[in-house]
């Protein structure tokens, strides 16, 4: 056999039927240059160019080596000088370069001029031009097909490269006693001590970059303390009240199993935070947490969210989807405004909890998933069965532990707290320089209900920090209604005099009213006469 014998239907075996493909008698895939660019760019941008080049480079060493043999085993060659000439030939049939020029031992003394590399135009196309010679595969590869082919170490390198901008491609292939000194950096990408030192080396890049990140956290962590001490880790809930500190201590006891739990609350208490811990807290914390609001879907789209739904099942279909079900495999999936979702769905959740398993939208057959499900509803569900809203059985299946989320009011020792919380949030995302609250602004904090709860609290800080004139936050930079509020009698260990309590009451009311008798009675619902009386008993009237 000489060299220039070889050709493509000699070569190349197909077996469509088995799903085989042969080239030069060893099995061989086909796979798309591009690919290969993108594993090449998840290489370097994830273990650095030292460590990328290594493998390539070994990579293709095994490569050349093997397909070295089977040249061998598969032909009987004229002399040993075609067999080694026959790796040129067989790698550029395999569609890896194109040779411009060569000399008869290939890549061997003078080397060989490449006019074509598919390693060069990958690299080109993921990274640009470089300062340095990207062939490394291909030099991997020549270098071990002629090292196997003569019974010498011949380790092939690079001189000029398309891929910095050269003309062509130029590869040389010596011994590592004729290479000398002259390239022995390059020569330690062949060494297989080289490739552990590579991957030590990334992994430590990895571990930095976790450290990095953990000091972050840290300094994160450290900044919340500084502005609420008060802040319960992980993820920020203040839990400075008794009612929230058992909410929080009994959400984590309950993460530990993998129970349905259903989180009950008002509109803005923070259900879906509690959910997040619930998270968080479990075995399942390194998987997916996926929260779906049941009452922003509408009713005929609900279940092929949940479930997903086969291609053709309605109008629109055009592929396969799996649903959020699948989605949260392995973690958790949270059911938001669960109280609002029909009859009908409520059903096919009940059998989904019962049984583990989901169909999609216009399949037959039932799909295991493991998700760990958390509802969530500001309504009294209660309330709802008797109206026969809500099947009682999914209930009971949602509610093995009920979380009831106090609202604001009734964990009034988090306000403040969470107040210099959200004001810091939203001073650092609207990069402004304010401190704190004035003089004042907490107790008119303290004073208001809270009817949105903590979403209410946060939209006031937010409008507090646009409106802010100076490095505080002012009582005019309040809301109207958290500005109006009147405040609360302070329950103390004994009881006090109610005449007490009316005078501290009128007195902050004409405060407020910045000392307008009229806008003060007209508020209290007493007449101005009245007020005037009380005022003179008070000593804010001169006799």
């Amino acid at each position: 056999m000489r060299v220039d014998d070889l050709s493509h239907q000699e070569l190349l075996e197909l077996d469509p039927g088995g799903g085989v493909i042969r080239f030069a008698g060893q099995r061989a895939l086909l796979l798309d240059a591009v690919a290969m660019g993108l594993l090449r760019r998840y290489l370097v941008e994830n273990f650095g160019l030292t460590a990328a080049r290594t493998v390539l480079t070994q990579f293709g060493f095994a490569h050349g080596w093997r397909m070295a043999e089977a040249m061998k085993a598969q032909f009987e060659w004229d002399s040993d000088e075609d067999w080694r000439r026959a790796g040129t030939r067989i790698h550029t049939l395999g569609g890896l370069f194109r040779v411009e020029s060569t000399t008869a031992g290939a890549a061997r003394d003078e080397g060989m001029t490449l006019a074509a590399s598919y390693e060069a135009e990958q690299h080109l196309l993921h990274f640009g031009r470089t300062d340095e010679c990207v062939c490394w595969t291909i030099c991997g590869l020549t270098s071990g097909y002629l090292s196997r082919s003569t019974g010498q170490e011949i380790y092939v390198l690079e001189h000029r490269c398309i891929g910095r901008g050269d003309a062509a491609c130029r590869l040389v292939g010596r011994t590592r006693a004729e290479w000398g000194d002259q390239r022995a950096e390059d020569l330690t990408f062949f060494e297989s001590t080289r490739l552990k030192e590579c991957l030590d080396v990334s992994l430590l890049r990895v571990t930095e970059t976790l450290r990095a990140a953990e000091r972050k956290l840290r300094l994160r962590r450290r900044a919340l303390i500084r502005v609420v001490p008060e802040v319960d880790e992980p993820l920020g809930i203040i839990a400075q009240s008794p009612p929230m500190r058992q909410i929080v201590d009994l959400a984590r006891r309950v993460a530990r199993v993998d129970s349905t739990v259903l989180i009950t609350g008002e509109s803005g208490v923070g259900k879906e935070r509690i959910a997040r811990l619930l998270h968080e807290e479990s075995t399942r914390a390194a998987g997916p947490f996926i929260a779906v609001n049941c009452g922003a879907i509408a009713e005929t789209l609900l279940e092929s969210e949940l479930f997903g739904h086969a291609r053709g099942a309605f109008t629109g279909a055009t592929s396969d989807r799996p649903g959020l079900f699948e989605a949260a495999s392995t973690g958790t999936l949270l059911l938001d405004e669960i109280g609002e979702v029909s009859a009908g769905m409520q059903v096919k959740l009940l059998r989904a909890l019962q049984e583990r398993e989901i169909r999609r939208v216009g399949e037959n057959k039932s799909r295991r998933v493991d998700v760990r499900i958390i509802a969530a509803t500001n309504r009294d569900l209660t309330q709802v069965i008797t109206g026969g809203g809500f099947r009682p059985d999914l209930y009971y299946r949602l509610k093995v532990v009920e979380l009831r989320v106090p609202p604001l009011r009734e964990r009034r020792d988090d306000i403040l707290a969470l107040a210099r919380l959200l004001l810091a949030d939203a001073t650092k995302r609207m990069k402004r320089k304010i401190s704190g609250f004035a003089p004042g602004v907490a107790d008119q904090l303290l004073r208001y209900d809270w009817p949105g709860n903590v979403r209410e609290l946060e939209n006031a800080m937010e409008r507090a920090v646009v409106l802010a004139r100076g490095g505080r936050v002012e009582l005019e930079d309040l809301p109207e209604e958290v500005r109006q509020a009147f405040p609360r009698p302070v329950p103390a260990s004994v009881v006090r005099p109610l005449g007490e309590i009316e005078k501290e009451y009128i007195l902050a009311a004409l405060d407020l009213n910045e000392g307008n008798q009229t806008h003060t009675a007209k508020q209290l619902q007493i007449g101005s006469a009245t007020l005037y009386r009380k005022l003179k008993r008070y000593g804010r009237i001169g006799a």
